[in-house]
């Protein structure tokens, strides 16, 4: 259920925050982006990707590793996403409130593909991932495998990765396949 009003909203912020929860909807530069539920291929690319990491953490126990739907606030006015998954590592601990959401920039995110989002993951988000400096985005693609690893580089993303089925993670330091 929403969140009941008891004063209009005064700021896009507002709306977003009286969304429905577990509605597949981002908040971007205040514009309202709202996606249907992923296909199968999808959801099963998180998965095998989302194991991978919770592994790879369980060993270290330096990191947190998150599957959406679940906010993650750049800001607190104009930009709230639903990565698919996002890693915050031990050092960022103090963005991930235990009682609520992300609020500050991640260190990790990652975006599985759909056919009706790819320029949404691709262009948009990719940006700004990079304005607010994520240090390391990937983008795969549940249909070809390809796996697309930028990494941040004097505030600019640069390509480290474009192999089918496996991303070699720099911030990690492992490799991950699907």
């Amino acid at each position: 259920m929403g969140k009941v009003y008891t004063h209009i909203p005064k700021t896009i912020m507002e709306v977003y925050q009286g969304l429905p929860e577990g509605t597949l909807a981002e908040l971007i530069d205040n514009q309202i982006y709202m996606s249907p539920s992923p296909v199968f291929k999808h959801q099963k690319t998180v998965q095998l990707l989302n194991q991978q990491l919770l592994s790879h953490f369980s060993t270290r126990a330096n990191g947190e590793v998150i599957i959406a739907p679940f906010d993650v606030y750049l800001d607190e006015t104009s930009n709230a996403v639903q990565p698919d998954i996002t890693v915050v590592l031990e050092e960022s601990r103090q963005i991930l409130d235990e009682n609520g959401h992300i609020h500050g920039v991640p260190d990790l995110l990652v975006e599985v593909l759909s056919p009706g989002n790819r320029d949404h993951d691709l262009i948009t988000k990719k940006d700004l991932y990079e304005q607010f400096g994520v240090k390391e985005y990937w983008a795969v693609d549940p249909e070809t495998k390809l796996a697309l690893g930028f990494t941040l580089k004097a505030g600019k993303y640069e390509l480290f990765s474009d192999q089918i089925g496996k991303i070699e993670s720099v911030l990690l330091g492992a490799p991950f396949s699907f």
